[in-house]
């Protein structure tokens, strides 16, 4: 069984899809990072450093599992033919993650996409004839993400908006939006001028499926420290602050795709 935490009635599990090194040195990616963040950030993450000093991700979605159905959150790196296949360790093992959970891909009913990044979408669509993988599942974006998409990642709207449409499976959603009842999309741009995560909430206890909101450890420990991919570095910190100090929470949980960890309690 993948690891996974309980929150109320809700399952959240990791499902793991990959797992590689970034296709830049880390200091590329956080060139404002101090030596001292870099230390730290290492101690609480050290497996996010492999042996040849490179950043070395996880790759990840997450299901949420309760009486009311299956969701998941993000689609992975995909198959050998997927469109992260330039820079991603495909073929990823994303239905055999699925399976170790006892979810077939026609139990899922949600399918929520953080954003349009190609390591988030990898199984979404599949094949020759572009179908989608999780057939019985409405495909969530928020407008914003599809406004942008000709900035975010303009191949995928043949490859993945254009086959969803075809099938009727895309929704498309404007800011902030409930799921079930503790279930709910939340806005968090900046990344990408649509990015979305999902909170799983039961009394004072939170689960926050952050897609990108945080990349790598530094960003949880110094959420300041700008990303070099992301579209808007002050309003994704602005998003990070948002998640990180939630309000009315005793316990926050935040389930992370790339992090070594899944789960990580703060």
């Amino acid at each position: 069984m993948p690891p996974s935490i309980q929150v109320g009635q809700y399952t959240v599990i990791a499902l793991a899809d990959g797992a590689g090194p970034f296709f830049s040195p880390r200091s590329e990616a956080f060139p404002d990072a101090t030596t001292e963040q870099w230390a730290a950030a290492d101690q609480l993450d050290p497996g996010a450093l492999d042996t040849d000093g490179r950043w070395w991700l996880q790759f990840r979605a997450f299901a949420i599992r309760s009486d009311q159905g299956v969701t998941l959150v993000d689609a992975g790196i995909g198959p050998a033919d997927s469109p992260a296949a330039s820079w991603a360790p495909v073929p990823g093992t994303l239905p055999a993650s699925l399976a170790a959970a006892g979810i077939e891909p026609s139990d899922v009913d949600t399918v929520v996409l953080t954003h349009l990044h190609t390591d988030h979408v990898g199984w979404a669509v599949v094949g020759e004839q572009a179908q989608p993988f999780f057939s019985n599942a409405e495909y969530v974006l928020q407008q914003a993400e599809l406004d942008a998409i000709e900035e975010v990642n303009p191949q995928l709207r043949s490859t993945v908006i254009d086959p969803l449409r075809k099938t009727d499976q895309l929704r498309l959603l404007d800011g902030d939006t409930p799921l079930g009842s503790g279930e709910r999309v939340l806005a968090t741009p900046g990344h990408t001028p649509g990015h979305q995560s999902v909170l799983v909430a039961s009394e004072r206890e939170l689960v926050a499926v952050t897609g990108d909101l945080l990349v790598h450890a530094i960003q949880l420990l110094h959420p300041e420290v700008a990303y070099a991919h992301e579209m808007d570095p002050e309003q994704a910190k602005a998003s990070r602050q948002q998640v990180l100090h939630s309000p009315a929470v005793d316990t926050l949980h935040l389930a992370t795709p790339h992090l070594t960890e899944p789960f990580i309690a703060c």
